[in-house]
């Protein structure tokens, strides 16, 4: 009895001492002179930036995205462009994601309930809105109810596409609920900081995100989608409704230039595909000057793009300085690193009306559509007017999906992922496989799980191959039917 009173009184003396170590250990790692909370402003600031910079920089856009819609073409180092990855290829859009992304909102979302300022709580949903949404668009099932949150889930079971689709919708309908003109004031703001109406736009934006995915989710849940599109248009907010309210990353000077003038500052394996410069010389379309660059040498058409896909030697045959590079207009360190444009809004809108969803006029909105990306741009009254009377360019209610996802593809020139989500879902325009591709006369149609995800989280990521179908780039998403 003795003995085992004084196993006792050991053991709760062992414990003590480790609890007031580790105790100590916390006060010792404390540092005195920062902030045991984020700041609201610099939290939003940091992670605005950190996604934006990873949805236009180079693994997931440049060497990826770009690539499999045909907007930008490489003339070295063409293994992406021959659909070669490893499976680390498409690491950064999952770790960035979440660690830098939705952990971080997740973060400003608490920190907002604990200081009353809804506007934060709103602005956070509708990024994180984004962030989960560019997610599964790209790899499918993904974590979402248990992701971010380590501390109860280390390793977070993938919920399904349609799931992840329909609880974004509710995140969505939150951040309008919370989002308040007369709430307190925000800062950190780096989409629509210091402009007037600052809430209402942030409202504009979370709207149009339900539009986007709305349109994602019509051909498998149409009258969930048609239902989305009710709801909008009761709460009355309306949606981004001219060129000056288009949710966007407007980049500095160096350090903080867009990540692609970043990466032409010291490198030169890209160009401007063959496929979109054919296509804009086909419609003498007033665009091809601000996507592309004239030829370093002087050639009959003074555009040239590169085929997709070739070997390193025909590619570099076509000769660096014989073909064209992107625009100045995207090399640039200021230009914008877009989310979603008045022209992808008005898009978004003539699908709505050519599937029965609203009563609006799709012909009037597709012209609309058409001219407001022109404007984005800079062209003049006079060309705008020429090219939206053209036969080529006329608005077909008998195949909507291919008038639509033509113009569509090419508004959305530079917006790599937003392009190959559309292009797969519209299946317009009808691309070629790249010419040395490895997947069997086939264009991805998906990312690759991290490879992280078989060692870190193997269960969940077994379980939701088996659902899904295989880890392979060929694998078609729910979204994705024909």
């Amino acid at each position: 009895m003795k003995l085992k009173y004084s196993t006792i009184i050991l053991s709760g003396a062992i414990l003590l001492s480790v609890t007031a170590c580790k105790k100590d250990l916390e006060e010792i790692n404390k540092n005195p002179n920062a902030s045991e909370t984020a700041q609201p402003d610099y939290l939003l600031t940091g992670t605005t930036k950190a996604i934006a910079d990873t949805y236009w920089g180079t693994a997931n856009n440049m060497d990826a995205s770009l690539l499999f819609v045909q907007n930008w073409s490489k003339i070295q180092y063409t293994d992406p462009d021959r659909y070669i990855y490893t499976n680390s290829s498409f690491q950064e859009l999952w770790t960035t994601g979440y660690t830098r992304g939705i952990t971080n909102l997740n973060q400003l979302i608490k920190t907002a309930d604990a200081q009353a300022n809804p506007n934060y709580k709103g602005v956070a949903l509708v990024l994180r809105s984004w962030v989960f949404t560019l997610l599964t668009d790209n790899y499918g099932d993904i974590p979402y109810s248990q992701a971010a949150n380590i501390k109860e889930y280390l390793t977070p079971v993938y919920d399904k596409q349609k799931d992840v689709y329909f609880a974004v919708l509710e995140d969505l309908r939150s951040a309008q609920e919370a989002l308040n003109a007369a709430g307190p004031a925000i800062s950190g703001d780096i989409i629509y900081g210091g402009k007037p109406n600052q809430i209402g736009l942030w409202k504009k934006f979370a709207n149009s995100l339900r539009l986007r995915i709305a349109l994602r989710i019509a051909d498998r849940e149409p009258e969930k989608a048609k239902q989305v599109l009710a709801d909008v248009q009761a709460e009355g907010s309306g949606y981004i409704s001219d060129n000056s309210e288009i949710a966007q990353l407007v980049y500095s000077t160096s350090p903080n230039q867009n990540p692609i003038s970043n990466l032409f500052d010291t490198r030169d394996d890209y160009r401007i595909s063959k496929t979109i410069v054919d296509k804009l010389f086909e419609l003498n379309d007033p665009r091809l000057p601000i996507y592309a660059s004239p030829t370093k040498d002087a050639t009959p058409k003074t555009y040239v793009g590169l085929p997709n896909g070739l070997l390193v030697g025909d590619a570099s045959a076509y000769g660096f300085t014989k073909t064209s590079k992107p625009g100045t207009y995207f090399l640039a360190p200021n230009a914008p690193a877009v989310i979603i444009s008045y022209a992808e809004v008005l898009f978004g809108r003539v699908e709505a009306a050519a599937r029965g969803f609203t009563t609006e006029n799709a012909a009037d909105l597709y012209k609309q559509a058409i001219t407001a990306s022109l404007k984005q741009y800079g062209i003049a009254d006079a060309a705008v007017t020429a090219y939206t009377t053209l036969p080529a360019v006329q608005y077909d209610a008998a195949n909507y999906k291919k008038a639509i996802g033509d113009q569509k593809w090419i508004a959305l020139f530079g917006q790599g992922l937003e392009a190959f989500a559309e292009w797969r879902r519209l299946d317009y325009p009808q691309l070629q496989p790249a010419a040395a591709g490895t997947l069997g006369g086939k264009i991805p149609v998906r990312f690759i799980y991290p490879g992280t995800e078989q060692s870190l989280n193997g269960t969940n990521y077994r379980a939701a191959v088996a659902a899904q179908g295989a880890d392979a780039l060929t694998t078609k998403l729910w979204f994705d039917v024909n």
